[in-house]
């Protein structure tokens, strides 16, 4: 049997989320490796199966990256069915990507299964399009936060016309505020912070670029959560308000 890694993406913490891909690996797993902000729902698809917490989150006691490589590679060698379940998606600031090159330089034949994206799924549970036509022409996804602590192109990021969302940020708003309005971003730029998405305790604070960090402070904004910076923070709930006065027959049929 040829060794095997299913690297699958657990979505942003709703299990109703998960793909049937997803599913049907869970579901042949013999050995899972889980990450701290998997949904522990989720493993009720795999009951068979023997888990190992290999969490890693800023500013806490984290699993270091080379043992959760040697495990993956340890378990595949002996024919186990290996699932490193993340959470969101494998390859967006998942680790996705490295792991699955470390692997396969090892002889390990890997597998991708996407998950839905944190920043995806908030966005959408608090009806903000993350493009809109006439609106926002693209999306741009970042972490705040680099392992070479390096600083991101703000000045870019604040021109660059696209709806940005902003991953691992709650720590660094300050910092997010400055960069972006000394890029020129306009002062009165929406902006979402969106906690724990697509869970039931799902909070969003709605502010703009120049008072989000003391309203961050005021809604005690906390990790995990994502930042929606752009137009469309805030033109949904206008639409659906001018939609409400215009159209009240139509509105009152929908939910007949």
């Amino acid at each position: 049997m040829n060794a095997k890694v299913w690297l699958v993406g657990a979505g942003p913490g709703d299990p109703e989320l998960l793909t049937l891909k997803a599913v049907r690996a869970l579901s042949e797993a013999e050995v899972v490796l889980i990450d701290d902000l998997v949904n522990e729902a989720v493993l009720e698809h795999c009951p068979q199966a023997r888990i190992i917490a290999v969490g890693k989150r800023g500013g806490c006691r984290s699993t270091p990256q080379a043992f959760i490589h040697r495990l993956m590679l340890r378990y595949a060698r002996q024919g186990k069915c290996v699932v490193r379940l993340k959470g969101g998606d494998p390859c967006i600031f998942g680790r996705g990507g490295e792991e699955a090159q470390w692997l396969r330089e090892r002889g390990v034949d890997v597998e991708l299964v996407n998950g839905i994206t944190a920043g995806l799924a908030g966005a959408t549970q608090c009806d903000i399009p993350l493009t809109l036509r006439g609106v926002a022409r693209g999306v741009t996804l970042v972490t705040a936060h680099t392992q070479d602590g390096s600083s991101l192109n703000w000045q870019a990021l604040a021109q660059g016309g696209t709806t940005l969302v902003i991953y691992m940020g709650v720590a660094k708003l300050s910092e997010i505020r400055e960069q972006l309005l000394i890029g020129g971003m306009a002062a009165d730029t929406p902006v979402a912070m969106i906690e724990n998405a697509s869970l039931p305790h799902q909070r969003e604070c709605r502010s703009d670029l120049t008072a989000m960090e003391e309203d961050a402070c005021a809604f005690e904004l906390k990790s995990p959560a994502i930042l929606v910076i752009g137009a469309v923070a805030a033109h949904t709930s206008h639409c659906r308000s001018e939609l409400a006065r215009e159209e009240p027959e139509n509105a009152a049929a929908c939910q007949a």
